[in-house]
C-alpha cells in the first residue's frame, strides 16, 4: 500500500515547549491510523502541522505523495476534517450545515444535494434535518459534525477527538461508521486517549507522550513489546500465604495480589498459566467461583513504557 501521509523529521515548539519532537509518521491507504496519547501529547499539533494550519520549526510533510503547504487546495479538497470542537453554524439548520460544508468543494447541484443526503443518512440524523445545532443532543451534534466533516467524500478523514461528551449508544454508531467508511475506500486519522476506541478500530497505532513517538505497531505489536500478556482474577476464599508464594515462584509471574477474596495474578507468555494456578489452588483444596483471564490492554502498554497511565495528564 502507498503512503497517503509521510512526516519526517517535525518539530514544532511553543517557545521553550517542544511540542512535537522530530515525529515521523506513515500513513498507509486504506487503514484506520490511531495517534493515541494523553492530553498534551501531541496529537491535534501533529494534525494541524500535517494539514499546514500550523507553521512548524523543521521537517517535511507529503500527502498524496505530494509537498502540503497551506495553498495545496488540489490536496486538501479530497481531505475531511472531524475537529475536537465542533465546528458548526448554529443560525443554520442540519440539512444547511451539511449543504454549507459540502458546497466548499462540491460546485454541482444535482451531485451537492446527492452527497448532503447520503451524508445525513450516514449518520442516522434524518430525523432531525430542520432542526439547528442548538436543539440536538451532545451525540447528534457530533454525528451532524462528522457529516459536515465527510460529506465531500474526502480520500482522507481525520477525527480529532470525536467522542467528547458523546453518549455510549452514538459512540457505537459513530465508530461503526468510521469502520465503513474505511471499507469504502477512505483512509482514516484518528486520535484519542481513549484506548478502548483505539483498539476497537484501529489497524495500526502511534503512543505519543510529549512530543514524542514511543511504540508503534498494529495492536497485538504493541501488547507483545510488554512483559505482561495476561492478568488472571480468581475468587476463592481463605487463601493462605504459603499458597500465595507457591503460585509466585511460577515461571512468567510478575505480580500476586490477594484481598477481599480475589487472587489477581499478572502473568507473562505461557500456554497454561490459568490451568497451573488452578491446580495449586485445587491441590490445596480451595473452592473457586470465577475466574477470569484479561489480555493487556493498550492503557497497560504505556504504563510500563512510560511508568503512568494514558489519562494522568
Amino acid at each position: 500500500m502507498s503512503d497517503v501521509i509521510k512526516v519526517e523529521g517535525l518539530v514544532k515548539r511553543y517557545k521553550e515547549l517542544i511540542a512535537l519532537d522530530h515525529l515521523d509518521l506513515k500513513v498507509k491507504q486504506g487503514e484506520i491510523y490511531g495517534l493515541l496519547g494523553p492530553n498534551g501529547s501531541g496529537k491535534t499539533t501533529a494534525i494541524n502541522c500535517i494539514l499546514s494550519l500550523l507553521e512548524y520549526d523543521k521537517g517535511t510533510v507529503t500527502v498524496f505523495g505530494k509537498e502540503m503547504t497551506p495553498r495545496s487546495y488540489d490536496i486538501k479538497k479530497d481531505i475531511g476534517i472531524v475537529p475536537q470542537d465542533l465546528a458548526l453554524y448554529d443560525s443554520l439548520t442540519v440539512y444547511e450545515n451539511i449543504d454549507f460544508f459540502c458546497g466548499l468543494y462540491i460546485k454541482d447541484p444535482v451531485k451537492r444535494k446527492q452527497y448532503v443526503q447520503e451524508a445525513i443518512d450516514f449518520v442516522a440524523i434524518g430525523d432531525f434535518v430542520k432542526f439547528k445545532p442548538k436543539k440536538l443532543s451532545g451525540g447528534l451534534k457530533r454525528r451532524l459534525n462528522i457529516a459536515c466533516g465527510i460529506a465531500h467524500k474526502p480520500k482522507l478523514i481525520f477525527f480529532d477527538e470525536p467522542m467528547v461528551a458523546v453518549d455510549p449508544q452514538s459512540r457505537n454508531k459513530i465508530l461503526e461508521g468510521i469502520v465503513e467508511l474505511r471499507n469504502s475506500g477512505a483512509t482514516v486519522v484518528y486520535t484519542s486517549h481513549y484506548m478502548e476506541e483505539v483498539e476497537q478500530i484501529c489497524d495500526y497505532v502511534v503512543i505519543l507522550d510529549k512530543g514524542n513517538k514511543i511504540a508503534e505497531g498494529t495492536i497485538d505489536d504493541l501488547k507483545n513489546m510488554i512483559k505482561k500478556s495476561e492478568i488472571i482474577t480468581i475468587e476463592a476464599a481463605g487463601v493462605d500465604e504459603d499458597t500465595l508464594e507457591s503460585i509466585r515462584e511460577m515461571k512468567n509471574i510478575f505480580s500476586v495480589n490477594y484481598e477481599n477474596d480475589l487472587l489477581i495474578v499478572e502473568a507473562g507468555n505461557g500456554k497454561h498459566n490459568v490451568i497451573d494456578i488452578i491446580n495449586i489452588l485445587q491441590d490445596k483444596g480451595y473452592m473457586m467461583k470465577k475466574i477470569f483471564s484479561e489480555q493487556p490492554t493498550l492503557n497497560d502498554v504505556f504504563l510500563e513504557l512510560t511508568g503512568k497511565n494514558l489519562r494522568d495528564e
